[in-house]
């Protein structure tokens, strides 16, 4: 009869599931995604996910225009988010929560503090943590090299010393190097960093592997976590294994073994952790803990205690001045609703719909037996409530109207009947050009697309974008009935394109043609006009089979040509900039627009070879407007004509005496 005991901890920590979530949802949503290094150190779970589309790459470089990066759990350094906002790329930051709060922590360091780390410097968690120091920072692992730290670093040049940690960093080795530490600097601030998580996994596997005959670590051998409970169970248990899959088990002394214990590193799906047991199943019946259990449910117990999902009935006790509410759920922990889980609404509080007596059903989020508390939501079983009957919505085409109540990566949030509806970004505006996160606070019809459930993952796609679509149709049509060429509109650009601006004027879109746009030339409509912009247009012209819009924006008093007519008439004196030489005379600016032709014979008063002899481009000069053709759009200017007439008269009797 053996005794199987699995650790409560076993499998995903928070940080994990929360980067596998974020790529099951860009997996659902399917959008390309990419990951920079493996998304946690599980080659297992890294290939199942690459059965499902997701890469792995190795620099920000290898990443496709249309891929989304992932940026793994344990962070990286600064360096890397600077070049993917440098590229221009679209990226979610996966890392744990816990990893970002150490990069924080020492990147608040001044030039004369430094930064000691206590974690092994050629794993990626601390080379990201190493990437965001902005002052010196050393690395050590063990005793050894702590002790190389104290003689290379002086005890009394730096203001102050930050101290932190690797979140899997050995509890034992990390108790030992703080006292070290803090007899030889006196000058030291100590963050202790060490994942909660990671320091419960290790206590429960050094006390689970003093116990029993056969221990079993389940993790990559790439993981440092899953090492380190390796090694701390070695220490307690001489038949100590590291198993990566059910097929490492060894099976025969599986079936000899009177108690086996069972844990597994923070990046070990859960399913491989049930392969395992299911495979021990397979050649040892027995009962498998004081309680007799069969293998499933000792796994479905192990994986309840680690996300709770069980509804209960509480009676409201008292609602705190912060809006959190303590609840009697009938268990000796404490029961307490956080203020944020008591709507999706964030403007709905406690008050607004909870009283003192009111029985309510709730969904356990959280025991902590050390704190006595048993954390507590009320909105979500509002949601799973009213999933069924969001689910006989699906496929109808009605309209609906809610307030946006965040921007997420990829979109917007809405809510029905306390649901999250997603609205991708692709469907939340008409246009791409339009930032869907202006839209947080505003009231928007919607209808939606999906509705469906995959186990226990739902998804709810809503469209804004198809809304619009159906009332810009209706506008397009009554405003087509009265569109002629000639009607003058105020109108709003919405998009650039290299040749031209698209124009909202009123549910109808034209286009401003960039030769249309200015009356000199231009490379690009930016140098003109901006997306948002206000400007005033004219219809230019109509096609009748397509309905496209051609729109003037150029205004007749802006014509360089309808200037010059106006303010520079012939005999008038200007001052231009030579733009061009040619063999038979120069080219010289006038105003912005118009360039006039100063002949070889008009450029001096006296006989010259070539322009060049007298005149180089970017020269400014004075002359003389001689001629203004405005049908060919000509105009002649004269140098000569400015200088004296002694001049003239001079070079005539030279060229006679010849």
């Amino acid at each position: 009869m053996s005794k199987i005991i699995v650790a409560e901890s076993a499998g995903f920590c928070f940080g994990v599931n929360r980067a596998i979530n974020i790529l099951y949802k860009l997996i659902d949503e399917k959008k390309p995604a990419c990951t920079l290094g493996p998304i946690i150190h599980n080659m297992q779970m890294v290939n199942e996910l690459r059965e499902k589309g997701v890469r792995t790459i190795d620099k920000i470089s290898e990443a496709k225009e249309n891929e989304t990066i992932v940026i793994r759990s344990h962070g990286v350094p600064q360096s890397i988010v600077d070049e993917i906002n440098e590229r221009h790329l679209d990226y979610i930051d996966a890392t744990c929560p816990f990893v970002s709060k150490i990069h924080k922590i020492v990147s608040e360091t001044d030039d004369d503090s430094i930064v000691i780390i206590a974690g092994d410097k050629n794993h990626p968690e601390v080379q990201g943590i190493m990437g965001h120091c902005k002052s010196k920072c050393y690395t050590f692992k063990n005793q050894e090299e702590l002790q190389e730290l104290f003689s290379i670093i002086p005890q009394k040049n730096y203001k102050t010393i930050k101290i932190v940690a690797q979140t899997t960093f050995d509890l034992k080795e990390w108790e030992k190097s703080l006292k070290s530490l803090k007899n030889v600097y006196t000058n030291t601030k100590i963050f202790d960093t060490i994942c909660n998580a990671t320091s419960i996994r290790q206590r429960e596997a050094a006390n689970i592997s003093k116990s029993v005959d056969l221990m079993f670590v389940i993790g990559d051998k790439h993981s440092s976590n899953s090492f380190k409970l390796y090694s701390i169970c070695s220490s307690n248990c001489e038949n100590n294994f590291f198993i990566e899959t059910a097929d490492e088990l060894p099976l025969e002394m599986v079936k000899k073994a009177d108690s086996i214990g069972v844990t597994a590193g923070a990046s070990t799906p859960a399913r491989i952790i049930k392969e395992v047991l299911d495979k021990m199943s397979e050649v040892n019946t027995s009962s498998v803990n004081e309680n007799e259990l069969s293998f499933e449910e000792m796994l479905e117990e192990s994986l309840k205690s680690m996300n709770t999902n069980e509804r209960v009935m509480g009676t409201v006790m008292s609602i705190a001045p912060n809006g959190d509410v303590s609840v009697d759920v009938g268990r000796k922990q404490a029961g307490f609703i956080p203020k944020d889980e008591i709507s999706y609404d964030p403007t709905v509080t406690a008050q607004d719909v909870l009283k003192v007596g009111d029985e309510v059903e709730l969904l356990i989020m959280k025991t902590n037996d050390q704190e006595g508390t048993i954390m507590l939501s009320k909105k979500r079983v509002d949601a799973q409530k009213n999933w069924e009957e969001l689910e006989a919505l699906n496929g109808s085409d009605e309209i609906f109207t809610g307030k946006v109540i965040e921007a997420v990566n990829g979109g917007i949030i809405v809510m029905l009947k306390g649901n999250r509806i997603f609205i991708p970004a692709s469907q939340a505006t008409l246009s791409r050009d339009e930032d869907p996160s202006a839209l947080v606070g505003k009231e928007v019809q919607y209808r939606l697309l999906e509705v469906s459930r995959k186990g226990r993952r739902k998804r709810a796609i809503g469209s804004i974008k198809s809304v619009l679509k159906e009332k810009r149709a209706e506008e397009k049509a009554k405003l087509l009935e009265t569109l002629a060429v000639g009607n003058h509109y105020k109108g709003v650009v919405k998009s650039l394109t290299s040749y031209g601006a698209f124009v909202d004027i009123g549910g109808v879109y034209g286009m401003i043609h960039i030769s249309e746009l200015s009356w000199s030339r231009i490379k690009h409509p930016s140098e003109v006009v901006n997306v948002g912009d206000e400007v005033e247009v004219y219809i230019k012209d109509i096609n009748e089979e397509t309905k496209k819009i051609s729109l003037g924006y150029k205004k007749e008093e802006d014509n360089p040509w309808f200037i010059l007519k106006n303010e520079y008439p012939v005999d008038s004196v200007v001052k231009c900039k030579i733009v061009g030489l040619t063999t038979f005379g120069a080219f010289a600016n006038i105003i912005p627009g118009i360039d006039g032709l100063i002949h070889i014979s008009q450029i001096a008063n006296k006989r010259i070879d070539k322009p060049q002899d007298v005149l180089s481009v970017g020269q400014e000069v004075e002359a003389k407007i001689i001629a203004i053709d405005f049908d060919k759009k000509r105009v002649s200017l004269s140098m000569r004509a400015l200088l004296p007439e002694e001049a003239d008269k001079a070079e005539d009797t030279a060229e006679v005496a010849e």
